[in-house]
């Protein structure tokens, strides 16, 4: 059988083959051809290579990329896998040599090239779990124990709980699983929606992939082959939220030089060697950098070393104080499970393809390793499927929650935690990253208003069909409001114009509708409420950062924590002297002062990334965006940040519904389109769609396709 690729109405590729090597194969050629330049950012990005031709300011992200060891253990990782599993890794192979085949041709359609000077370059078979890796990397937020660390030191123990990314926190992702009890057809329905950041093209791609083993329609990450988080099998059906665990340590590291290289303290006490050489970072435009790359036992160091964060050791050369503990950290060494055990999960994917029943989809997950995942799956038999999938480490309760000094004893890994698994409530199950079966993995979760909702709406009816699910996906009811309006309700003694201002708020529906008045003005108290805590002088440590590497300051960022955590600080008990009821009368009397006027959409704009040279993962112009409805705990989570910008970095990067009785009745939608190629008629087309909570259809019916000759 020759390899045919066929489009439907939106440009999205259905791809079949003679067998699962080939079609891995026409994958990875049709994905060139409309995303080359996609791939190639995110070629370079795992390989720390970047900045080459984005400039400096992919200069942060590149040496975090060498320090890690990002390329290294990929390239590790797939050195095992073709001695575990030659099948896959040969899979993986065709994929590559589709990449290759196809580059040239898509870096010819892309602008970009000629705009950078970048030629394509030449994919090797570890590139997709290097790009799966420098995708994933940050994704279980491990920098988040710095900004415990901070806390702890300046304020307490105690704070921490304070500014929990449970209390409001980040965005995440909504999965919901119905079974066919609760269904019109009688057979399960899956729908959702993965939160990250909004890329132009999109993190996601919407794909079809047949051959005489599998016919498999779903959301493929760009450069990597399969599709992992969300595919449809025709008889089985599965998808993903971040469970939320907690599987990567930070280590204090005490090094110091010697005639020989680097060595660093171990458990035991004693000095051990440290892998250490150097590497050249070329920056576009400017002189090379050179960077200090040392591993120690624990894993690579991020940041620092033997001279400390600073450049001054800390110690001040005393090697006489090795189980002193400075105030900042000599040197910080990240443990990651795939540089530990050479395995990024990539055997699942194949399996994953073939499965038929959700018995299929539970082994092939036993084998995933990360991210860690909530998987909610179902089957045309009626099989259900509800649980934790990823390698989780067993080790101290200290690992878990803020950073670990690597001369104690006790913060080893022991081994690896079982997943847990769970059933449904009335025949539902909602994930939306909040406390659930993944609990016992983790130490901060998302709060649990979008979950709370989506499951409200769901029992708002008995039965449900795929047609009707777009009406959750778009929900904007905000649950953590209550707190705000609540200090609202108890201020006394305002002037007139607030007093008004206030009434209008307590009247309002609480729904961030983009064209709702009442929700751009709670935006503004909100934000003026933040930014008036965050100056307080209560929180002024929190301020001073040590000179951690600048890729990981967005997690001690003062002014989005306290945004986040607003929910929890407004309700705390006491909250070191901070009136609050004052703060927030001043901050209804500045905005009242600034007579509000307009809509929520006039400020919450969609704001895409997009790797350009001028200001690589910088957004665009909000004026050349669409407003939109929504917020980040919002079922509709367009995530703007409180007190610093109301403009939407993270939404629903795509959209799904997957139906078991009629995969031909099942949708899907993207933010921008399925091509990458700007000016392309795909490459923004689905936006209407996706703007105003439309699906478009998944379509089975290869006569109802497009053959495509230009592949």
């Amino acid at each position: 059988m020759t390899t045919e690729t066929y489009r439907d109405a939106w440009g999205i590729p259905h791809v079949r083959a003679g067998s699962a090597r080939e079609l891995a194969r026409a994958q990875g050629r049709v994905t060139a051809l409309d995303r080359a330049w996609q791939l190639e950012v995110e070629r370079h990005r795992s390989q720390g290579t970047s900045a080459s031709f984005l400039g400096t300011s992919a200069l942060a992200w590149d040496v975090f990329a060498r320090r890690a060891r990002l390329d290294d253990t990929a390239r590790r990782c797939f050195a095992a896998l073709e001695g575990r599993d030659p099948e896959t890794a040969d899979w993986v192979r065709a994929y590559v040599d589709g990449v290759n085949e196809g580059l040239a041709e898509g870096a010819r359609r892309s602008p970009e090239f000629a705009g950078t000077g970048l030629a394509p370059g030449r994919w090797h078979p570890w590139t997709p779990l290097g790009v799966w890796l420098g995708t994933h990397i940050l994704f279980a937020g491990f920098p988040a124990k710095l900004w415990r660390e901070q806390v702890a030191r300046h304020l307490g123990p105690e704070a921490v709980a304070l500014f929990a990314a449970d209390g409001p926190g980040s965005s995440g992702s909504n999965g919901w699983l119905v079974s066919g009890e609760r269904t019109v057809t009688g057979l399960a329905v899956i729908a959702g929606d993965p939160h990250r950041f909004i890329e132009d093209p999109g993190v996601y791609q919407q794909i079809r992939l047949a051959c005489p083993e599998f016919d498999v329609v779903g959301l493929a990450v760009p450069g990597v082959p399969g599709i992992a988080h969300f595919g449809h099998t025709g008889t089985v059906a599965w998808a993903i939220t971040n469970a939320m665990a907690d599987y990567q340590d930070l280590y204090r590291e005490r090094l110091r030089r010697t005639g020989a290289g680097v060595e660093a303290l171990g458990p035991d006490g004693t000095w051990g060697r440290a892998v250490r050489h150097t590497e050249t970072v070329e920056v576009a435009g400017e002189t090379p950098v050179e960077i200090e790359v040392i591993e120690t036992e624990r894993g690579p160091v991020i940041a620092g070393g033997p001279e400390g964060l600073d450049g001054a050791d800390p110690y001040g050369g005393d090697p006489a104080a090795p189980y002193a503990v400075p105030a900042i950290p000599t040197a910080l060494a990240l443990r990651y499970p795939p540089r530990v055990t050479e395995d990024l999960g990539f055997s699942a994917l194949l399996p994953l393809l073939r499965a038929r029943v959700v018995a299929d989809v539970d082994r092939a997950l036993d084998g995933w390793a990360e991210p860690v995942n909530v998987v909610q799956a179902a089957d045309t038999e009626g099989g259900l499927l509800h649980r934790v999938a990823g390698r989780v480490p067993v080790r101290a309760v200290a690992n878990r929650t803020r950073l670990v000094p690597a001369w104690v004893p006790g913060h080893e890994w022991t081994g690896w935690h079982e997943t847990p698994r769970a059933g449904l409530t009335y025949g539902i199950a909602v994930m939306a990253n909040q406390r659930g079966p993944a609990t016992p993995l983790g130490t901060e979760f998302a709060p649990p208003h979008r979950a709370d909702r989506i499951r409200a709406l769901l029992d708002e009816r008995r039965t449900w069909s795929a047609a009707d699910m777009p009406a959750i996906h778009t929900d904007t009811h905000l649950g953590s409001a209550a707190p705000l309006l609540d200090h609202l309700a108890a201020l006394d003694d305002l002037t007139p114009e607030a007093a008004r201002l206030r009434d209008r708020l307590l009247a309002w529906n609480r729904r961030m509708d983009a064209d709702s008045a009442g929700a751009a003005v709670f935006a503004a108290v909100r934000s003026a409420v933040v930014r008036r805590l965050a100056a307080h002088p209560a929180f002024a440590a929190l301020t001073e950062v040590p000179a951690y590497p600048e890729v990981l300051l967005p997690w001690l960022a003062l002014v989005p924590r306290v945004g986040f955590a607003l929910e929890h600080l407004l309700s705390a008990e006491e909250l070191y002297g901070i009136d609050r009821p004052a703060t927030v009368r001043a901050a209804l009397e500045e905005v009242t002062a600034g007579r509000p006027t307009g809509t929520w959409a006039d400020t919450h704009r969609l704001a895409p990334w997009r790797a350009l040279p001028e200001e690589p993962y910088a957004p665009n112009s909000p004026s050349r965006e669409p407003g939109l409805s929504g917020d980040h705990d919002c079922v509709l989570c367009t995530s703007a940040v409180p007190g610093l910008t109301d403009l939407a970095a993270r939404g629903p990067a795509a959209r799904y519904v997957w139906d078991l009785a009629r995969r031909e009745d099942s949708r899907w939608v993207v933010p921008f389109g399925a091509c990458g190629v700007p000016g392309s008629p795909h490459h923004r087309d689905q936006l209407p769609l996706w703007l105003g909570g439309e699906l478009a259809p998944v379509v089975t019916d290869w006569d109802r396709l497009e053959r495509d000759t230009d592949v």
